[in-house]
């Protein structure tokens, strides 16, 4: 089996992390491999070195970003993405640091199971998370007129809209009033934000829809993001086409940690009367 090591460099403890990993994934007889310039730090083979598509495992060493920067790089690889929280909310890496070995160890002996994940796609975006329209330099609000299969929906007046996955719907789309999707579930969500009229709330769809944005406005062009890392421009006019992507992502989900037990922990719900019953 060959596992791939992601350290992040900004991360202080992220190679001394990873040069451990490295020993306890070879004691049980895995091949290791990390990025050419970091795979001598570590100790590991160089990724150069070996047939990509032999890889098995990606194993993200930060946060969400760092997850979403792999996505993003190494999207041809057929291989499942592990993540190590060493970041602060970290949704998608949902490893905390400690437990890191008895998770790898779940992870060895098949203790998980794969999932799917949905993707977008936007001109020559694609995006994990979300694509974002934001106003960019404009000091106003921006109108952009939603159309969803050619059916004229709504015209937001706002700061932007997100088109959001379920795996980014507790990201940039949350924190905009946006629902939270269970990550299987077969979705997107349109979210506006900050909109001018509180009636323009978040759209739930199913991913076959084709879902169109013009910025009418006259002012001057604005920003689209994949995931915070990719952009273009909308110029006055324009109009961006947001649909799933035929990709997808491969999602390691170990036994051990279930996505609602994450969930809770990451925004701090307490559970009240019912977890303290729970316990006598």
């Amino acid at each position: 089996m060959i596992i791939a090591l992601f350290p992040n460099e900004q991360k202080k403890q992220s190679f001394e992390l990873a040069s451990n990993i490295r020993k306890f994934l070879e004691d049980q007889g895995v091949t290791v491999v990390a990025e050419d310039e970091k795979a001598d730090i570590i100790g590991a083979k160089k990724l150069s070195s070996i047939d990509h598509n032999e890889i098995k495992f990606l194993i993200s060493m930060g946060g969400d970003g760092t997850i979403l920067r792999l996505c993003h790089r190494y999207s041809h690889l057929n291989a499942a993405i592990v993540g190590i929280n060493l970041g602060h909310l970290g949704f998608m890496a949902d490893i905390p640091s400690s437990d890191i070995y008895p998770s790898l160890t779940d992870l060895l002996n098949g203790a998980y199971t794969i999932e799917q994940r949905l993707m977008l796609e936007a001109n020559d975006l694609r995006a994990v998370n979300d694509i974002v329209i934001h106003r960019a330099k404009n000091y106003s609000l921006v109108e952009l007129a939603i159309h969803i299969d050619g059916v004229y929906v709504n015209t937001f007046t706002a700061d932007g809209v997100i088109i959001a996955t379920p795996n980014g719907s507790t990201a940039y789309s949350l924190a905009a009033g946006g629902p939270i999707l269970a990550p299987s579930l077969n979705a997107l969500v349109v979210t506006p934000i900050c909109p001018h009229t509180i009636s323009n709330r978040p759209i739930v769809l199913t991913p076959d829809h084709k879902i169109e944005i013009q910025y009418i406005s006259e002012y001057d062009p604005i920003d689209v993001r994949a995931d915070g890392l990719e952009a273009i421009s909308l110029k006055s006019g324009d109009t961006l086409i947001v649909q799933q992507s035929k990709s997808k992502f491969k999602w390691v989900n170990l036994h051990r940690h279930e996505y609602f037990s994450t969930l809770r922990t990451k925004l701090g719900w307490s559970g009240g009367k019912l977890r303290e019953n729970r316990k006598k």
